[in-house]
């Protein structure tokens, strides 16, 4: 059920994501990307950098487990990128298939939301102004 589950420091890929996910009795296959914005409060984001507890991949990986447990997931997987990250690039993946697409659209949501609420990983944005700033979520 839980095909990818993972912490990166290179580039991120939708086609590796998405490939986990294949499953011949899944109807609706859901994915997630989130890409880093030019932007936050008002304020121009030159990059960010993500880092993680030792514990951040573990935690993931039992995020994915509760969400696969609480709908019914065929396939579940999920990315999310470690290090320094420029505009547009991408931040996290996330996917999963299930046997009709509402379900399949409810667990995605649940993943990627649970994702940010409860694994380790922290954001530091470096603005245009010069400024920076820690922000403790996925």
């Amino acid at each position: 059920m839980i095909r990818l589950a993972e912490l990166r420091h290179g580039a991120l890929s939708v086609d590796e994501v998405l490939s986990a996910v294949q499953d011949p009795a899944a109807g609706g296959i859901a994915l997630f990307t989130g890409v880093v914005r030019d932007h936050d409060h008002d304020r121009g984001v030159v990059r960010l950098c993500y880092s993680a507890h030792p514990s951040a991949e573990a935690e993931l990986r039992r995020t994915a487990e509760r969400v696969a447990a609480s709908f019914d997931v065929r396939a579940l997987a999920a990315m999310h990128r470690l290090g320094e990250l420029d505009v547009g690039e991408l931040a996290v993946v996330v996917a999963v298939s299930c046997a009709h697409r509402g379900k399949a659209f409810d667990a995605c949501r649940a993943l990627i939301d649970e994702l940010k609420a409860t694994v380790p990983i922290w954001k530091h944005q470096e603005f245009d102004d010069g400024g920076s700033e820690w922000v403790n979520s996925a």
